[in-house]
């Protein structure tokens, strides 16, 4: 594998590759527990978006398809890639948690580490797992037991820390749609009746993120997974993996074999829920995104609001504003679209709407500038 040299690949390529990976140039056959296993899982600080990102995806997608998944366990909601929730397959859950360990308690050390300063981890980690396993806890109730153990200190970092070191997944009604409240957590291990998989390799995840996300840099996949020092993994898989280079010369990866879109390809309008992946696990994301709309689309608290294509990229913000038995989609376009698009995105909005407003009486779609 020569890392020297690689054909260039325009921003427009790159996207074409990502949009066709992602699921979104077509709507997929796949089964839903298929795509969440192609696309390893999808970013699930809210309940309802993975139900759009899947809707977005996969050919005749209902709610009752991903949320029979929950409650049957194949699929939880647990902290992984760059320690936030995730919705994966009961197999990923099982063999990431390890892999990510080491990022997970740094990550809580760099946010908790002074609050719980003078104490034993493993102590900590001790504890909020028989309590974890003793009956499901909010992270409010875990704190409170915790502090019990550890008068004055801070209740919330101690279930931080716990949640970090602990492979916790949130248990049902927590994950199913429309539900709200407080994630309530067990042990991975108890929930799924198996341990983790210690035997579980990072080359394996290098050969799926590139077949969901590439081609791509080994910052790109660090971003992604927030973790370091990959590039070892990239070189050790050697022939399996072919080289290209993206216009400013960074070296891209991918799979050995793997055939590209023609960049030339016209692309579908695709609605994105709030906190998609695809905006999140690149390093460079002009593949998807103009640098000068991201400050409108990733807010200074941390959401990242649902977002639509055209061609490919994003193009606009999207809502839907509920009154009384009213659903109304909000679309707003960054800059004015042409009559075309706002015909196929009204023709997918009206999609949309069947599907997350369904029990609305009135549905309606109204397009107005980004406030």
């Amino acid at each position: 594998m020569s890392t020297a040299q690689g054909p260039v690949l325009s921003a427009r390529a790159l996207n074409r590759a990502l949009i066709h990976r992602q699921l979104l140039a077509q709507r997929s056959t796949l089964s839903p527990a298929q795509a969440i296993t192609h696309l390893v899982g999808l970013q699930a600080q809210a309940p309802n978006p993975p139900y759009i990102g899947l809707w977005t995806r996969l050919a005749d997608f209902a709610v009752e398809d991903l949320a029979a998944l929950v409650r049957e366990r194949k699929v939880v909601r647990i902290a992984l890639m760059r320690s936030t929730i995730h919705l994966v397959t009961d197999d990923d859950c099982l063999a990431l948690r390890p892999l990510l360990a080491e990022m997970l308690a740094r990550t809580v050390k760099g946010q908790f580490g002074r609050q719980v300063a003078g104490l034993d981890t493993d102590e900590i980690a001790k504890l909020g797992t028989e309590l974890a396993e003793a009956r499901t806890l909010t992270f409010a109730e875990l704190g409170a037991l915790m502090a019990e153990r550890w008068a004055g200190y801070d209740a919330n970092a101690l279930a931080q820390t716990v949640r970090n070191l602990v492979p916790l997944v949130q248990v049902p009604p927590r994950g199913l749609w429309g539900h709200s409240g407080q994630a309530a957590h067990t042990t991975a291990e108890r929930w799924l009746g198996r341990g983790l998989d210690t035997n579980a390799s990072i080359d394996t995840y290098v050969r799926r993120y590139l077949a969901a996300f590439g081609p791509a840099s080994v910052k790109d996949m660090q971003k992604w997974s927030g973790l370091t020092r990959l590039r070892e993994a990239f070189t050790r898989l050697g022939p399996a993996l072919r080289t290209y280079r993206d216009e400013t010369g960074t070296v891209l990866y991918d799979l050995d074999g793997t055939r590209l879109p023609d960049p030339a390809e016209e692309l579908p309008a695709r609605y994105l829920p709030e906190f998609d992946n695809i905006l999140l696990s690149h390093a460079d994301r002009e593949r998807i995104m103009a640098p000068e709309y991201r400050p409108r689309v990733f807010t200074s608290n941390g959401i990242i609001r649902a977002t639509f294509l055209i061609d490919g990229f994003v193009r606009g913000l999207w809502r839907i504003d509920r009154v009384k038995e009213a659903a109304t989609l909000v679309v707003q376009p960054f800059a004015p679209l042409a009559r075309r698009d706002v015909a196929e995105l009204t023709e997918e909005g009206e999609r949309l709407l069947s599907f997350a407003a369904s029990e609305a009486g009135r549905r309606d779609i109204r397009f107005e500038p980004v406030g």
